[in-house]
């Protein structure tokens, strides 16, 4: 995708662009067969992305840590199409206790698994530690969508293999992955207040999600799984995301105003990527625009993608042993 396609919306390869709105990527598609989670599903591009896969068919469960909101979701959703099958369960993806009950509670609802979205993340914060001790933006963003992903995986599998339907994930990643550390992630300092940086830290996990789409990507290719997992960037959009840096975020809006996409727009490479059978089999991609795209060389580095699944494993155990 060239800037002049960024700036015009104009279609790229795949007949969409920037423009294109998560409604107009999906249509004429019939998800009645398919039951999703959305993690971060009750606001911005991932309430968009509810609406428009129930609008489809799909069962869609809201994965939230405010089930308020939520719940709030589901009623509008409901208004307007009262056909849409939507449940709600809650999910604190920076907490691993809570990602493991939220996996049970799923796993005990005995329903298959065909798409899991994971949306859900936390931009630019202050220094903090998540309550497992972790860098709060890497234990949200990454840390626990890997284990959320983990805890899923087989049954994912199992659906995949006994529909015949292929599984799908998709990470949400971000442009802001090529701005991170020097050496992409900082396995031996990945708490260290000093050299903290918000920007760095974000673009270190969403370089994290990159990495490990990537590598899960290889391991399921490796024994035959019918599930791809991709990643994606949704664009510029003005959402609750920005809380810690909306004043930062509306100078820079200002400037940068025709980068910039609505709600409908941001959620159309998610639903794009999830839903459209002309990605059957597509897998270990960056996407941008509904369109694919190159990611950095560290997002395509297998080594580095490696060496994060081993340290995501030994945070997540070492965690767990703790509790």
């Amino acid at each position: 995708m060239s800037l002049i396609s960024l700036i015009t919306g104009k279609p790229g390869p795949s007949g969409f662009g920037s423009a294109s709105t998560a409604e107009q990527v999906t249509e004429g598609i019939d998800a009645s067969h398919l039951t999703a989670i959305v993690t971060g599903g009750a606001s911005g591009i991932g309430a968009e992305t509810v609406r428009v896969l129930a609008l489809r068919g799909a069962h869609v469960i809201i994965a939230a840590r405010n089930l308020e909101a939520a719940n709030n979701a589901k009623q509008l959703i409901l208004e307007e199409n009262g056909a849409a099958r939507v449940d709600v369960l809650k999910l604190d993806l920076s907490s691993l206790k809570s990602v493991r009950e939220f996996a049970d509670s799923f796993l005990a609802m005995d329903l298959p698994l065909n798409i899991l979205l994971n949306n859900a993340g936390v931009m630019f914060c202050p220094y903090q530690l998540s309550e497992d001790g972790i860098e709060m933006q890497f234990a949200t963003n990454h840390l626990g969508h890997f284990h959320l992903t983990n805890l899923l995986l087989e049954k994912m599998k199992r659906t995949a293999r006994e529909t015949g339907v292929e599984g799908r994930i998709v990470n949400l990643s971000s442009i802001a992955h090529k701005h991170t550390y020097d050496e992409g992630i900082q396995f031996d300092k990945i708490n260290d207040q000093s050299g903290y940086s918000d920007k760095k830290a974000y673009g270190q996990s969403k370089l994290a999600i990159i990495l490990h789409a990537n590598e899960l990507s290889r391991r399921l290719q490796a024994e035959g799984a019918n599930v791809t997992i991709n990643s994606v960037h949704p664009g510029l959009i003005m959402t609750n995301l920005m809380r810690h840096s909306f004043l930062l975020m509306q100078i820079l809006k200002v400037f940068t105003y025709i980068f910039w996409k609505n709600v409908p727009q941001g959620a159309a490479t998610t639903c794009y990527v999830a839903l459209h059978p002309s990605l059957k089999g597509v897998t270990g991609t960056y996407f941008l625009d509904c369109n694919k795209f190159t990611a950095s060389p560290l997002a395509t580095n297998e080594e580095l993608a490696k060496k994060l699944w081993d340290f995501s494993n030994k945070l997540i155990n070492s965690a767990e042993q703790r509790a």
